[in-house]
């Protein structure tokens, strides 16, 4: 079963917050009265004598004081700020690498509620060719990325591997035979990148047209033919928007592999 740390971190950021805050405001005084009653009863020899000038802070209050900033801390970097990622899989070749770890910024696209992901200050919206994290529409959850390839209103069109957007077929040029790959340069205006495209293949599945409606984007995996995106399942829509990664800062494959900086560096 899947875990959603964002929830998790938000629980446990509130929990600790009141418990130290529910001790600040009436625990704190209780338990000093309490202690400072035993007090002037051990003075008059009626009780055990006192050792220190405050008791000792219950175990759950002493946690949660000491958890609670590190947790809110935590929270407001990776909820509105910058909150990094790993790639699982291939389908983003050759930008990104399985085993890749990116940095994703949170208020590109506008200050959005943790879990909720409502949108409450907007700074900015996806653009064309953006390297965009999101929740995957199929179950809310799960954090896909993919390159933003249609933007609301557009009509996109993928016939014989060729990209359409508006009518205008998108300028593409060759770079290199990589067996089974084919890596090409895609020019999507004010961004080029790179693509894979299988050798020896005509035409294939993900073809079709389509509109992308206000409030949604359509995306695709630079490893074309091996990417499960909106050719599949549809649109993203906004409010599952997560935020636009900008940088590897660490490449590591497996458990049984050392970590890598060679591909550190900026997301085009």
């Amino acid at each position: 079963m899947d875990i959603d740390f964002p929830l998790v971190l938000v629980v446990l950021t509130f929990a600790t917050g009141l418990v130290w805050l529910a001790d600040k405001l009436f625990l704190r005084a209780r338990r000093l009265e309490a202690y400072r009653a035993s007090g002037d009863a051990a003075a008059a020899g009626d009780g055990p004598s006192a050792e220190s000038e405050e008791p000792k802070e219950p175990y759950l209050v002493d946690l949660s004081r000491s958890f609670f900033p590190v947790l809110a801390i935590v929270l407001v970097l990776r909820s509105f700020l910058v909150e990094p990622f790993q790639i699982p899989s291939g389908s983003m070749l050759p930008t990104l690498e399985v085993g890749d770890f990116i940095l994703v910024n949170k208020f590109a696209y506008g200050l959005r509620l943790p879990v909720a992901g409502t949108k409450v200050v907007p700074l900015g919206d996806p653009q064309r060719g953006d390297v965009m994290v999101f929740r995957y529409p199929e179950d809310g959850q799960t954090n896909y990325i993919k390159r933003v390839v249609g933007l609301p209103g557009d009509h996109i069109r993928y016939r014989d591997k060729q990209l359409f957007i508006n009518g205008e077929q998108v300028e593409t040029r060759f770079i290199a035979r990589l067996p089974p790959m084919e890596l090409r340069r895609v020019d999507l205006g004010n961004v080029e990148h790179d693509i894979f495209l299988t050798m020896g293949q005509r035409g294939g599945s993900g073809e079709g047209e389509w509109q992308v409606p206000e409030g949604s984007y359509f995306v695709m995996g630079d490893n074309r033919d091996n990417s499960n995106d909106s050719r599949y399942w549809g649109m993203v829509p906004d409010e599952l928007v997560v935020g636009k990664a900008f940088a590897i800062w660490m490449h590591w494959k497996s458990l049984t592999s050392l970590p890598s900086f060679d591909r550190v560096g900026g997301i085009e």
